[in-house]
């Protein structure tokens, strides 16, 4: 095979105790995001990783009309000219960790047994640098050896096709794979049989995609950027932008401008939502910068649902008062169903129970109806405190009830808004990555292709990891992202990857997801979306979906890490070629050699696509249809939005226990570790930290600074109570509602257990974890 010497400055040594963890320093938290600090560690960061020419390269095409998406969020960009720094700061450390000259080749591997790299810290492996060669770790042996291309391509396909069913093979999908490399996974996976099609949608947003499917027929958000600028009220509920989408911040403070008033609920006082400075401004630099919140709802973890059911029943009250001046009877007669049995039941919600859930009092909710009522044009935002509780889809429900009660879809400046994470994890589910696709998908494509998609819904994320653990899947192939990670109750993930024949993973960088692996597992080093694709001598563009179904170009232009990194497309094409042969019917061949002919399949095939290669190349792209936006029409099971009525459920305390959030540090991004700071909470050289109520401390016997361990507690299916553990962490005093508390994942993830799942989503409950606080000795 032919080894190609990579480029780099630092290609003979791989980066050791400079990334090491040590002690970890609390100070005083942030109380506003951005400005010119985060100006200036996003370019230390860039340069140190980058270099200074690289780095003015890609942060000056970084979300521009004619650069590349951000691997990072999926927040869309402003219609019309772009800022020449159209970017935050955790955007330009995203672009620093996939453009980094340091790379990993294969004698980094020869220097380290999967035994050694399985002993390192996720931050660690992940700042090792870009993946150079295809590699493979065959049975019984210690090292990843590299396999030339071709030969990794017979090995999957050897496997895939020795399995007793093609059932017993699972897909998986990261949302930053393009829309073009979606839809021919995707195809792949039919084509070969299954509906194996976990993807990380499963483990975020997918309370959100089941609740909005039943209440207004479309599992996305009806609002567009324009909206939230145009909105005279906005609720932030379950959010942090300032970390999570740091360009939302410049839209809030867009609608400040205009008049608008904002309202955060969140657990945790977040910098973000207190005082937002931009840098391109004046007042970003020199002055306060822009309040964000006009009211802080400092909510009880899994107290949302109560929040929105209790400003139900003060809405129908206020309209009692002034008849017809809050509920939109109009709209709920002409558009909706259902809305008299959503009355009654609103009517008798206990405000007594919504003040205990919540831990808000009567005056606060108040004053939220107040604001509610006040408003004609009312958008609610909501991320993964709302998505990720056993009652997930019933809290969003409520959501709805509450914006479709005063008419807010369909409307301008008014709407639902769930922020995605995940670059183009929307456009992954558009392009098909789902375990039950509609049947008009499956036709379509069985129409364009002479292929026979199978019918029987396959494996989510959650599922997938059991059938794994039980041996009813043996072969399991990861298309970006880091699965070991990203999944909750980690013990039993990883020996569940294990117990598999084989595991292949798609990836840019090293993580834990390669050295946790199956008897035989395979690395496939593939191209960012800072990198210029070429594929038949011809430069290659993909195209991508935002939070807000804009579909538009991204256009990589980075000299690669190696000549040995396909392209997730070639990646696909190539891996099909070797499992259906020459001849099969799809034309996998000419899809490698033009990504053109790719999106024609698409417009054919996607719903909303049509004309798809002309309409993708104007300046922003297009949007993606939305009947409840467009024309207020709601194709769900009654053709008319839906109100919904739940028993009101809330997290309990158990006495002498915490529940736990899962959440982020300001210094990484999902499971990719940008750096051991959170800047904003005053956290600093570390990760492994428990942030907690000063009353609950000193109520388990603690001080600030005492290490502890955290053990959750749970009853398995067969009412046994059982535990999980993750040692070592350092207690920080916070303000966190008392009985509750945070710390961050993938460190926390071995709590979540496998069996604890949203109702209905099968998303797990990482944001209700029972725990207890062990004192270490």
């Amino acid at each position: 095979m032919r080894i190609s010497l990579p480029w780099s400055r630092n290609s003979s040594r791989d980066v050791d105790a400079e990334y090491d963890e040590g002690a970890v320093v609390i100070s005083e938290r942030k109380h506003e995001a951005a400005g010119l600090k985060a100006v200036g560690v996003a370019l230390q960061r860039d340069i140190a990783s980058m270099g200074p020419m690289r780095t003015a390269a890609s942060l000056l095409r970084l979300n521009q009309r004619k650069g590349f998406d951000c691997p990072g969020c999926a927040w869309p960009e402003e219609h019309g000219g772009r800022k020449p720094a159209e970017f935050c700061e955790n955007g330009a450390k995203a672009v620093a960790e996939e453009a980094t000259k340091r790379v990993v080749t294969p004698e980094f591997f020869a220097r380290h047994s999967v035994a050694d790299l399985g002993g390192r810290s996720e931050y660690w492996l992940s700042q090792q640098g870009r993946l150079t060669h295809p590699m493979v770790l065959r049975p019984g042996e210690q090292h990843y050896q590299p396999i030339d291309w071709d030969d990794a391509f017979d090995l999957i396909a050897t496997h895939l096709r020795s399995l007793g069913s093609p059932h017993e093979a699972a897909f998986y999908t990261s949302g930053r794979t393009s829309n073009e490399a979606a839809f021919l996974y995707q195809l792949l996976v039919r084509s070969f049989g299954t509906n194996n099609l976990p993807d990380c949608s499963n483990m975020c947003h997918e309370s959100s995609g089941t609740a909005l499917v039943d209440t207004i027929g479309i599992g996305k958000g009806s609002v567009t950027v324009d909206d939230l600028t145009q909105a005279d009220l906005i609720i932030v509920a379950g959010q942090n932008p300032g970390t999570n989408h740091p360009r939302m911040l410049s839209v809030l403070e867009k609608a400040k401008e205009n008049g608008a008033k904002i309202i955060a609920v969140n657990p945790l006082p977040e910098a973000g939502l207190l005082r937002f400075k931009d840098p391109k401004k004046v007042h970003g630099v020199v002055g306060h910068g822009v309040s964000i919140a006009d009211e802080f709802v400092q909510i009880r973890l899994g107290g949302d649902m109560a929040l929105f059911a209790g400003l139900g029943r003060l809405l129908l009250e206020a309209d009692d008062r002034a008849p017809g001046t809050v509920v939109d009877r109009d709209f709920i007669a002409a558009h909706c169903a259902n809305f008299a049995e959503y009355e009654a039941h609103a009517r008798a919600v206990d405000l007594e129970a919504v003040y205990e859930a919540t831990g808000i009092d009567a005056a606060q909710l108040q004053r939220v109806a107040d604001m509610m009522v006040s408003s004609q044009r009312t958008i609610a935002c909501w991320a993964m405190g709302l998505t990720q509780h056993r009652h997930a889809v019933a809290t969003i429900s409520e959501v709805v009830n509450v914006l479709l009660m005063r008419g807010m879809v369909g409307k301008p400046g008014a709407g639902l808004c769930p922020v995605r994470g995940h670059s183009n994890v929307q456009g992954d589910r558009t392009m098909g990555i789902w375990e039950k696709m509609p049947e008009s998908f499956l036709a379509a494509l069985d129409a364009r292709f002479g292929i026979v998609s199978p019918r029987e819904h396959g494996f989510d994320t959650v599922d997938a990891i059991r059938a794994m653990r039980d041996g009813r899947v043996k072969a399991f192939v990861g298309m970006g992202g880091n699965f070991v990670a990203a999944s909750p109750d980690t013990a039993v993930t990883e020996a569940a990857l294990r117990n598999c024949a084989l595991t292949v993973q798609v990836s840019t960088k090293l993580n834990r997801s390669h050295v946790v692996h199956g008897r035989t597992a395979l690395i496939l080093p593939s191209l960012g979306r800072t990198d210029r694709d070429v594929q038949n001598g011809r430069k290659q563009v993909v195209s991508v979906e935002d939070s807000m179904s804009m579909v538009h170009l991204s256009r990589g232009s980075l000299r690669p890490p190696s000549v040995e990194v396909r392209s997730e497309v070639a990646i696909v094409c190539g891996l099909a070629r070797a499992l259906f042969g020459p001849d099969h019917q799809v034309p996998w061949a000419s899809f490698t050699s033009d990504y053109d002919t790719i999106r024609d399949a698409i417009a054919a095939v996607v719903p909303g696509c049509a004309d798809y290669n002309a309409r993708v190349r104007r300046p922003d792209g297009f949007q993606l249809p939305h009947p409840p936006r467009d024309r207020r029409e709601f194709r769900t099971s009654t053709g008319k939005a839906n109100f919904t009525v739940s028993p009101l459920q809330w997290v309990s305390v158990p006495q002498g226990r915490l529940i736990l959030q899962t959440l982020r540090s300001h210094d990484q991004y999902n499971t990719t570790i940008y750096g051991l700071d959170d800047r904003y909470r005053g956290v600093k050289g570390g990760r492994r930290v428990v942030f907690c109520n000063r009353a609950d401390i000193a109520r388990f016997g603690l001080t600030a600074g005492d290490r502890v361990d955290l053990v959750s507690e749970f009853t398995d299916s067969e009412g046994r109570l059982q535990e999980r553990r993750a040692e070592d962490f350092v207690v920080v005093e916070y303000q966190t509602p008392v009985g509750n508390a945070a710390a961050y994942y993938p460190e926390t993830n071995p709590l979540v257990p496998l069996d604890s799942v949203a109702d209905r989503s099968n998303t797990p409950v990482s944001k209700a974890v029972v725990i207890r606080l062990e004192r270490r000795s």
